[in-house]
């Protein structure tokens, strides 16, 4: 199925809520709700839908994936838009929360068993990202392996700097040159801290 897009929420609060109503409903052979759900990065719907058929009590849970552009102010006025899928196609995008992982009942389709694998590989990742210790300003900052840089340098030890344009992010100072540089992606790489003296 390709993009749908339209031009209100029609009275939902945000995308989730709006796919959340999408997948939840009620018909004569069949019941179908949104167990749970997750926006990931306002890009990526995640959500574990229960299917319950009327006439056998059969229960199955399983995960829609939905690409999701949401743009509050498009000029053309269509604000939300979202692509659905299911596991069974294998989806590209694999950054499911563990908690929607856990509520899905067993299948046998290949597809989703090894997007199943690869959600639960990337939230294992995460887990051990948000572990590691994050760089403070006056930390020195030692990477197992050299960096390169467009200045034609390679350098593996800076000094934490506080960014006085964004909190959110650090400079580096490299040690033996002084120069100040930006590294993406920090928490990806190995490295170890040491405290200032």
């Amino acid at each position: 199925m390709g993009w749908l897009y339209m031009q209100s929420l029609k009275g939902h609060s945000g995308p989730r809520q709006y796919l959340d109503a999408q997948f939840t409903f009620s018909q004569p052979d069949m019941t179908s709700r949104v167990l749970r759900s997750a926006l990931v990065g306002m890009r990526v719907y995640y959500a574990a839908i229960e299917h319950i058929r009327h006439e056998t009590g059969q229960r199955t849970v399983f995960a829609a994936v939905c690409l999701v552009r949401y743009n509050p102010r498009d000029r053309e006025g269509y604000i939300f838009g979202y692509k659905d899928m299911d596991e069974t196609v294998g989806p590209n995008e694999s950054d499911c929360p563990q908690a929607i992982l856990d509520l899905l009942t067993p299948t046998e389709y290949p597809y989703a068993l090894a997007w199943r694998a690869r959600c639960r590989e990337n939230a294992a990742a995460r887990r051990t990202l948000s572990s590691k210790p994050s760089p403070r300003p006056g930390q020195t900052i030692v990477f197992d392996q050299p960096l390169s840089f467009s200045d034609g340098r390679s350098l593996d030890r800076f000094e934490v700097v506080a960014n006085p344009r964004s909190h959110r992010t650090m400079l580096f100072r490299a040690t033996d040159t002084g120069g100040l540089y930006r590294i993406t992606n920090v928490k990806k790489r190995a490295y170890r801290l040491v405290d200032p003296d």
